[in-house]
């Protein structure tokens, strides 16, 4: 017999947020720890977003950070990858193919527009 715990037993996981603020209390650095992360320690980043669905209102509460000094073109960037990366949550959440493409292509037509990509010739 292992004594091996059960990986499919329930638990309770946490995701911590630590930001320092200036004086006019805008963030100046954001690190965030997960306690089933991979790394040992608090991970460091320029921007955020956390959103919270709130079924009993049908309501979104949403918490979006990013340090001062962070770029114009560094927010295009990381806009244009979170509009991806909703597209591929969307699809794992509702396994509807067609509304996720159309995301992608939201996503690809910001890109674009930004100059953050080039799109071949059809």
């Amino acid at each position: 017999m292992s004594l091996r715990s059960n990986p499919n037993a329930a638990r309770t996981a946490e995701i911590k947020l630590i930001v320092d603020l200036d004086g006019d209390d805008m963030p100046t650095r954001i690190e965030w720890l997960a306690s089933e992360g991979q790394e040992n320690g608090p991970v460091s980043c320029q921007s955020m977003m956390l959103s919270v669905w709130d079924s009993e209102n049908k309501t979104t509460a949403a918490i979006d950070l990013w340090i001062k000094d962070t770029t114009v073109d560094e927010m295009n960037l990381y806009f244009y990858q979170v509009i991806h990366q909703m597209a591929d949550t969307y699809l794992r959440a509702t396994k509807n193919v067609d509304m996720a493409n159309s995301i992608h292509e939201f996503g690809n037509n910001f890109g674009e527009t930004l100059g953050l990509i080039r799109r071949s010739a059809k």
